[in-house]
């Protein structure tokens, strides 16, 4: 792998203004075809298998007139003194009415004097509005008119507030990726002390996801991706961009210093580093594509698209990353030694990282338990995980939705915000009516039922529909009981018909459950090729189990920090969190994923230097103390990098990027400050050679992939050399690693 890395990276290096045409070609060309494309679907949030989504079926096939799947909206009417039904008050509400049944893409208004919806006390009332498409194909213009028609009938005497998916907007782009970028671009020049060479990984990167996400456009509609793919993208996409440019540049200009020519430099920097960026841009695809595991097509298409970027972020810096260093030429020199202090013994002083590394190493027990302590800290809010969607209630209460939900919680009860739609359906086609009723009057009777709606048949008789409305809100425990208690077969065992149970309630609980499930096959599936990835690429078995180990470790973790600020309200108004609620479901079985895949870069990059180290013959503890000689530094700007552009989607307006951004940069921070950084290092000084130890027979099945470049040390071309290019003061270094002791099917035992 190193050899055939190496020979790319020579090759671009060498036709760079080829490569970087091919590279300026294929953003044209995805941009002219992205122009063609037609407009991306809405996004799929069916949940294929659920009961909640059969429920909705059997709705659009037996009341098509319905619009089970369309947008709603309700409009709350409270009078400031009186009552709602005082003759100014219900004029107003009629008018109100009549114009909100104006737009076309209604279905239907429902009078609150007809439909009965108006509180005991007289004060509150609310009007259904039904639409025909759902909330993903609302136009703007409806949207504008629904808001536009409460604000004209708000007045003194009435206060008019609306909630529903109908009034939230369809979640665009946001520009908070920019401050990310900003955080980045100072690290990066902090690091290389170039701003050329900090300007490449953010070109790069910047391209990359540009091409991703014309990519994705040109894709949408023949795979059915929807709109929030690309941000998903465009996170991911950034933040592994630039971090995989970061490794390649970093080590072009070290191999520079060792006294290498810019060409041998080029290839030795893609044969090691971009091998390590190789394997760890696949670790994450595995984790995203896994995904798929789950079964919801949101999930799914994000994954995939996020995937994708990631690929094409790795293609990036084994290609065009050194053919653009063979366009700046000289002007990006090596790595300069830092002026350092003196030590005690005269000698300069070792770096930050030596330091913390020399340190963690004379007392691994005492660290490593103390780091465990830590995460184990972190964690604990993880145990109080309260999953659900977030709805109108998780709303800020300057909003109109948040303050109709209270409207209605306060004139009606709170399970008027979140009432049950029950679906009877006959067996063997028969008449569902008397099932209808009798299901309508044992529900009655419940405790947890505050009110239970007249059945209403379908034109064949066979289905019948029931609304039911719980005395608890939506998002609580005891109205998910009840949406278990309304699926129990002997509630209709009489009549033998079959109880399905639709609304937000019912699909919240199928989606949590649906996860629950699928999260074992998918931590199988994902830590399990990923294990045998690592296992080929370390030549050890206790390394990635450790590696796995310390991922768990990271992603409870951060759980524990997404609950504590978006369940507890920790820190809320200083990240944006306006009103803490349940975690969405989808949160947990992602963070899964996408850690995992993260993690896994951090420790390929700093533990293949490790293991570089120890082939060409240090001892375990050498190799430790090397890896952080060479890689601190550049796996702490990375992490900066990647915490950066995440937390930088604390600004998105969408909840789901928010929470997402804030649980990724959280569980970035304690993986590589904390896993990779410190416990990292304890374990391998406390298992010592056995760290590297692989049984024979494996050894002979693995491929060796050369991570390390070994091969590259002992080919002739990789001598080292000083060429007529190197400029005053940039003459050969000692090579403290140019002669192992062993070769490296040896060091393997």
């Amino acid at each position: 792998m190193a050899a055939f890395l190496s020979g790319l990276g020579r090759f671009s290096f060498r036709r760079h203004w080829l490569v970087a045409l091919l590279w300026v070609g294929l953003l044209l060309g995805t941009g002219v075809l992205a122009g063609r494309a037609a407009a991306p679907p809405p996004n799929d949030f069916s949940m294929p298998g659920t009961q909640a989504q059969q429920a909705y079926d059997v709705l659009q096939e037996g009341f098509p007139e319905l619009d089970a799947d369309g947008a709603t909206a309700r409009v709350v009417f409270r009078a400031q003194d009186g009552k709602v039904t005082d003759p100014g008050a219900k004029e107003a509400i009629g008018r109100t009415v009549a114009a909100l049944g104006s737009d076309p893409q209604v279905a239907r208004v429902t009078d609150p004097f007809t439909a009965r919806s108006v509180s005991g006390d007289g004060t509150t009332a609310y009007a259904q509005v039904s639409y025909r498409v759902p909330a993903s194909k609302l136009e703007d213009g409806s949207r504008g008119a629904l808001l536009a028609t409460v604000e004209q009938a708000r007045s003194p005497e009435l206060s008019v507030e609306v909630g529903g998916n109908a009034v939230n907007a369809t979640p665009g782009g946001h520009s908070s990726e920019g401050l990310g970028l900003l955080v980045a671009a100072v690290v990066l020049v902090v690091t290389f002390g170039s701003l050329l060479a900090a300007g490449l990984p953010l070109l790069t990167a910047v391209l990359g996801v540009g091409i991703s996400g014309l990519a994705i456009r040109v894709l949408a509609q023949p795979l059915g991706l929807g709109s929030t793919t690309t941000g998903l993208a465009t996170m991911i996409g950034l933040a592994v961009g630039i971090d995989y440019a970061l490794f390649v540049v970093s080590r072009y200009r070290a191999e520079l210093a060792r006294g290498r020519s810019r060409e041998e430099a080029a290839g030795h920097a893609v044969g090691t580093a971009g091998s390590a960026v190789v394997f760890a841009g696949l670790t994450v695809v595995i984790a995203l594509a896994g995904l798929f595991v789950v079964g919801i097509p949101l999930l799914t298409q994000m994954g995939l698209a996020a995937a994708g970027t990631v690929v094409m972020a790795v293609l990036i810096a084994v290609t065009l990353i050194p053919a653009l260093l063979g366009i700046c030429g000289r002007r990006i020199g090596p790595a300069r030694p830092r002026r350092r202090r003196a030590a005690a013994n005269g000698g300069p002083r070792p770096g930050l990282g030596v330091r913390w590394a020399r340190f963690v190493v004379r007392r691994p027990v005492a660290v490593l338990l103390g780091g465990v302590a830590l995460l184990g800290v972190v964690a604990v809010p993880a145990a109080s995980l309260d999953m659900g969607l977030p709805g109108d209630e998780s709303k800020p209460v300057s909003t109109t939705q948040r303050r109709a939900y209270d409207l209605i919680s306060e004139g009606f009860g709170p399970g008027y915000n979140g009432p049950l739609t029950v679906v009877v359906q006959a067996d063997g086609g028969g008449s569902a009516q008397a099932a209808a009723h009798g299901v309508a009057e044992k529900l009655g009777g419940r405790p947890d039922v505050a009110a239970v709606g007249q059945p209403k048949l379908n034109e064949s008789g066979d289905t019948a529909v029931l609304t039911v409305v719980p005395t608890t809100p939506p998002g609580s425990t005891r109205t998910s009981d009840l949406v278990h208690a309304l699926r129990d077969p002997a509630l209709a065992a009489d009549s033998g018909a079959r109880v399905l149970v639709a609304g937000s309630t019912a699909m919240n609980a199928d989606v949590s459950q649906k996860l629950s499930e699928a999260l074992v096959p998918y931590l199988g599936l994902v830590v399990g090729l990923a294990f045998v990835l690592l296992i080929a690429v370390f030549r050890s078995l206790l390394v990635p189990l450790k590696a796995a180990l310390g991922f768990l470790l990271s992603v409870v973790a951060g759980l524990g920090a997404v609950v504590a600020v978006f369940q507890w309200g920790w820190l809320g108004s200083l990240l944006g969190v306006a009103e803490p609620g349940p975690v969405m479901s989808m949160m947990p079985i992602f963070m899964v994923g996408v850690v995992f895949g993260l993690a896994m870069d951090y420790e390929v990059f700093l533990v293949t230097r490790m293991r570089e180290a120890y082939v060409h013959g240090r001892s375990p503890v050498e190799a430790v103390i090397s890896g952080f000689e060479h890689s601190a530094r550049v796996v702490t700007a990375a992490a900066v990098i990647m915490i950066s552009v995440f937390a930088s989607f604390l600004g998105s307006d969408e909840q789901m990027l928010k929470t997402i951004g804030f649980g990724l940069a959280a569980a970035v921070l304690l993986d590589a400050f904390v896993v990779r950084m410190t416990l990292v290092p304890a374990v391998l000084a406390l298992l010592g050679r056995r760290a590297w130890h692989l049984p024979g027979w494996l050894d002979r099945l693995l491929p060796d992939l050369d991570v390390e470049g070994e091969r590259l040390e002992r080919a002739p071309h990789a001598a080292l050399s000083v060429t007529a290019e190197a400029s005053p003061g940039e003459g050969p270094a000692p090579v403290a690693e140019a002669s192992g002791s062993g070769s490296h099917r040896a060091s393997r035992t």
